[in-house]
């Protein structure tokens, strides 16, 4: 079996798992940023959109795209690809501008915690079986 085929199954294995991980990663970043700076004078709060991001990562496009029926809008098309941060709509903005809800934060922080270890212990999971088939089911 060439190193080529063995890549190619590797990824397809951990293809989208690993890069759901490193976007559960980029948005505990993210939202670590935020409440780093919950006191930063018209700092605005930043999220990852995760539903976008994975689309992007697993080759799929959505089907929706944006209107702009008049001169002057957001053309969909000049988006980049590279940066998956939207800002937050804020519940209740401060009167210096900061959009940062710090208990907002805090419960998608340990929200996203969650689903990092769910990624991480899904592809340990997939290593585990690597290996068991590898080895022949345990036997000697």
């Amino acid at each position: 079996m060439g190193i080529g085929i063995i890549g190619s199954a590797l990824e397809d294995v951990f293809g989208l798992s690993s890069q759901a991980l490193g976007l559960w990663q980029q948005r505990s970043e993210t939202i670590a940023s935020n409440i780093a700076n919950a006191d930063t004078p018209n700092y605005k709060a930043r999220d990852v959109d995760f539903r976008e991001a994975l689309q992007k990562a697993s080759g799929e496009s959505s089907n929706l795209q944006l209107a702009t029926p008049s001169e002057g809008q957001i053309d969909s098309s000049t988006t980049t690809s590279t940066d998956d941060l939207k800002y937050r709509v804020p519940t209740q903005p401060s009167m210096d501008g900061n959009t940062v809800d710090a208990q907002a934060e805090q419960s998608a922080f340990a929200s996203n915690m969650v689903h990092y270890q769910a990624s991480l212990s899904f592809i340990n999971s997939s290593i585990q079986t690597l290996r068991l088939a590898i080895n022949g089911g345990g036997q000697s």
